[in-house]
């Protein structure tokens, strides 16, 4: 099995009323129990605060982040196992977020022998 890791991308945060926080949540919670049950969850990951710095030039500049100039945000990770990455792609179709017209950008986690 690889390792790949689905970044969250959304173009906006978004303030959902007490309710349809509930309703989300319960629909994260329900795709993470399969996820589980199928035994490809490796980590749930966490959400992403809003704000953050970008270091770059060298470590020469720090502005205000996360990527400003970007029209989406990433807003949360999660570590899945997959045998590939057209599975790892079949299983984000199952994510909450595409209900919101959100994305699920899926990376392949490179291993390396250190």
């Amino acid at each position: 099995m690889a390792e790949f890791l689905y970044l969250y991308r959304s173009g906006q945060r978004w303030n959902p009323s007490a309710e349809e926080s509930e309703q989300v949540m319960q629909r994260w919670m329900a795709w993470f129990k399969e996820l589980t049950a199928s035994g490809n969850l490796k980590d749930g990951g966490q959400p992403l605060e809003a704000d953050g710095k970008v270091v770059r030039d060298k470590g020469n500049t720090v502005t205000d982040g996360p990527f400003a100039e970007a029209k989406d945000l990433v807003g949360g990770y999660t570590l899945i196992e997959a045998p590939n990455l057209e599975r790892a792609a079949e299983l984000a179709k199952g994510c909450p977020i595409l209900q919101r017209d959100g994305i699920v950008e899926i990376r392949p986690i490179m291993k390396l022998d250190i």
